[in-house]
């Protein structure tokens, strides 16, 4: 575990870059704006590293250019329609940042504060672990129009015997609210390129139709659509079919409801996906309900990445593991498990990014 000051905020507050490294050649750098991610590398299958997530390399882009590259996502993933719920009887009104939506939490959403962390003591990493990091936020009570104080903790750690990457996530509330954490890294498993020609697998049988602005309407079968991933299928297969659905997301932006039984640590597989140049395969485990698959499809040339590198359409993908977008204007039921958080609960979540 290392740290170094990565730059400071227009306010002069520091921002510290902290990175983990596993021993088995699993690398991860996180600073503490955001949580962000800002790389983390793998070994290709002659066993040559590569970052394999879309970054910057500086702090002034991350603050002011940055489309979620990397982020903890909070207090709510996704959107919410209308950039406003109910709740117990009260109307609640959000910020509104994805035209007339919520999305990510807001304009000042978790992905755009400065969280507190503290490297997890040798002494204290749970078995099988390498390396940890904590993150610590308080969000106040109106934070982007949110009800309650919400303590947030997450948790960073490299496992000792394989390059896995976890997340934990927990948070507690003074009264009632809504809360759907989860984390937002652009993928590219080549390292470079699109990722068009990755393979992904998506064990799930239905997804979610969207409107115009990308809201669930209802759920669908995969059946007969592109949106059938139960198989390894190469994106770029049906990316450009004229389907509805592709046409009104330019591409896919899409929740799926995942299928299977959590196994005995409340796990279940996402997502699988892979790399035939470099061999790269990622499989995500996670205790969340459902995942949104996001293909890339606003990166449109005007952001540059290390080196220079210019990020296009397609330069990275999204395997977000979440509860359904916009859930608190649904009945909470099998189909649309509850995000309502009230005082005395505790909310967690864990997802797996498991490199082989």
């Amino acid at each position: 575990m290392e740290c170094r000051e990565y730059g400071r905020l227009p306010d002069g507050r520091v921002v510290h870059e902290y990175t983990l490294e596993n021993g088995l050649g699993l690398k991860l750098t996180a600073i503490t704006l955001g949580g962000i991610v800002t790389g983390l590398w793998v070994p290709d299958a002659q066993g040559a590293a590569g970052n394999v997530v879309l970054g910057f390399d500086n702090l002034d882009d991350y603050v002011h250019r940055n489309p979620s590259f990397g982020i903890i996502v909070g207090r709510y993933g996704n959107r919410i329609a209308g950039a406003s719920f109910e709740l117990d009887g009260e109307t609640h009104t959000l910020a509104r940042n994805d035209g007339p939506n919520c999305l990510h939490g807001g304009t000042e959403g978790f992905g755009h504060r400065l969280w507190q962390a503290e490297p997890v003591a040798p002494a204290d990493l749970l078995a099988g672990e390498a390396a940890a990091l904590r993150l610590r936020l308080t969000s106040p009570h109106g934070d982007q129009g949110f009800p309650g104080e919400l303590q947030v903790r997450v948790r960073y750690a490299l496992s000792a015997t394989d390059n896995s990457w976890r997340v934990d996530y927990e948070a507690t509330t003074d009264r009632a609210t809504v809360v759907n954490l989860t984390h937002h890294d652009y993928f590219n498993l080549a390292g470079r390129g699109s990722v068009l020609g990755h393979r992904l697998t998506i064990p799930a049988s239905r997804y979610s139709e969207v409107d115009a602005h990308l809201i669930p309407l209802q759920h669908a079968a995969v059946d007969g659509t592109p949106f059938d991933f139960r198989t390894a299928t190469v994106i770029e297969a049906r990316i450009r079919q004229a389907h509805p659905q592709l046409l009104r997301a330019k591409g896919y932006d899409h929740n799926w409801l995942l299928d299977g039984v959590p196994d005995a640590d409340g796990l279940r597989r996402a997502a699988t996906l892979e790399d035939p140049t470099s061999g790269r395969r990622m499989d995500v485990l996670t205790s969340e309900p459902a995942l949104q698959f996001y293909s890339g499809n606003f990166l449109d040339g005007t952001l540059a990445g290390p080196g220079g590198h210019i990020y296009r359409q397609g330069d990275g993908l999204c395997l977000e593991t979440q509860h359904n977008p916009d859930s608190p204007h649904h009945e909470a039921g099998a189909d649309w498990p509850s995000t309502v958080l009230r005082p005395g609960e505790v909310f967690r979540s864990t997802t797996i990014h498991r490199f082989s």
